[in-house]
């Protein structure tokens, strides 16, 4: 087990929790006292009003939670964000409205959820040729549909 300090840094902020003990990730609130309107197909930016220490070898997953992504249109515009163990700021969770109808985040409901993950001892290196396979340079959809 791992464990990742937590800084609360407004007064408002709720420290993430897990829906059930054998949940991946950890929820993130939105730090906010008043509920927010997010119009169809724009972007806004919450905070969550905490920084984390995430150990060095680690880094933090933010990812979209399905509730809000399905009923309402609510997602990360990036799909996934990356939290670096080096980085002690206020963690933001941007959401876009991909639905027509505004969606409305109310004030401290769970917006994302965060995830650790151990950072792979990867090393890149250059070479002047690659090893040949079946696919090749074959870029999108090149692999198939089905």
């Amino acid at each position: 087990m791992i464990y990742v300090r937590i800084k609360r840094l407004t007064d408002s902020a709720i420290i993430p929790t897990k829906g059930t003990p054998w949940a991946a990730g950890f929820d993130l609130y939105a730090d906010t006292t008043q509920d927010i309107v997010v119009e169809p197909h724009d972007t806004v930016n919450f905070h969550t009003g905490c920084a984390f220490e995430i150990p060095d070898g680690y880094f933090g997953m933010v990812c979209s939670r399905s509730g809000i992504a399905t009923k309402y249109g609510l997602r990360l515009p990036h799909c996934v964000g990356i939290i670096d163990s080096d980085y002690r700021g206020n963690v933001g969770v941007p959401l876009i409205n991909d639905s027509n109808e505004p969606a409305t985040v109310l004030a401290h409901e769970r917006i994302a959820q965060i995830i650790f993950l151990k950072l792979p001892d990867v090393g890149l290196y250059e070479a002047e040729e690659l090893t040949k396979t079946s696919r090749g340079e074959g870029g999108f959809g090149s692999s198939g549909r089905v």
